[in-house]
């Protein structure tokens, strides 16, 4: 197990880096885990590992990128990454995190899925964490790993994951959204601005994203919402920057994507 609680930038980023994947790949342990601080801004280089990764913000919101999609990991949740799947993180925020690395006997994924952190598997990474400060028996350690193993495999997924075109005039509306998302935006001037016709352009949507546009228009505008909820700003200011027209119906979105309204998420967020 390993703590640092270093800030990314007290070091040299790429030498961390490495350090990392080389202590990672090398450990013997059936489960290893990493602790570290990161500032806003900082992003990560692109890499992958040979075992299957569950990073887990415990603070702060992290945007983890690949090929095929973006996922947000917000406060209390955590993303499970295949082994040998490249990607890269961005801190949107300064972040505290948890990270699992695994045998793919032990965790294993076929894809990227956001779950959400229970409280007690929380408190097990954070009790293996604190075994180089006190290190615990051999059977405590086993059963600790054990149940948390067990704990993790039942997690709940939440859809954070937001699926991202290769193909590049839709790739820069999507990214244009996330910046100024819009409840109502609609189909047909999103098929205007690519000059397709509507039935043309939701065939190219779902077979870029593998979503119809509604359903990425909703999940998008979650997405873009939780970086700002977490740092406090309003509901009712976040609802409307992102085109709903009252707070009811972004509030039943919310619900149906997280499990919980907005204000009982960051209640349960913070406790």
């Amino acid at each position: 197990m390993r703590k640092i609680e270093l800030k990314i930038d007290d070091r040299s980023d790429e030498d961390m880096h490495f350090e990392s994947l080389s202590w990672i790949d090398s450990s013997n342990e059936p489960i290893a885990m990493l602790g570290r601080l990161y500032p806003a801004g900082s992003r990560g280089l692109p890499h992958s590992h040979s075992k299957t990764q569950l990073w887990c913000a415990r603070r702060g919101v992290v945007l983890v990128n690949t090929a095929g999609g973006r996922w947000m990991i917000p406060p209390g949740h955590g993303l499970l990454i295949p082994a040998g799947l490249e990607h890269y993180s961005e801190m949107i925020s300064d972040v505290e995190m948890h990270s699992i690395y695994a045998e793919r006997s032990l965790i294993d994924t076929d894809r990227p899925k956001v779950v959400e952190v229970t409280a007690l598997a929380s408190s097990l990474m954070e009790e293996l964490l604190l075994a180089d400060e006190k290190p615990p028996g051999a059977r405590r350690k086993r059963l600790i790993t054990e149940l948390l193993l067990d704990e993790i495999g039942g997690l709940p997924e939440r859809p954070l994951g937001l699926p991202f075109p290769a193909h590049a005039r839709l790739a820069v509306l999507c990214r244009r959204f996330l910046k100024m998302p819009a409840a109502n935006a609609g189909i047909d001037d999103w098929a205007r601005e690519l000059g397709m016709s509507r039935r043309s352009f939701t065939r190219l949507f779902r077979a870029e994203t593998g979503v119809s546009f509604v359903t990425w228009r909703q999940q998008a505008c979650i997405f873009a919402s939780l970086p700002r909820l977490a740092e406090g700003e309003p509901v009712t200011n976040v609802a409307l920057d992102a085109g709903y027209e009252n707070i009811a119906a972004f509030t039943t979105m919310f619900r149906r994507m997280l499990g919980h309204s907005p204000s009982l998420y960051l209640k349960s967020r913070a406790a």
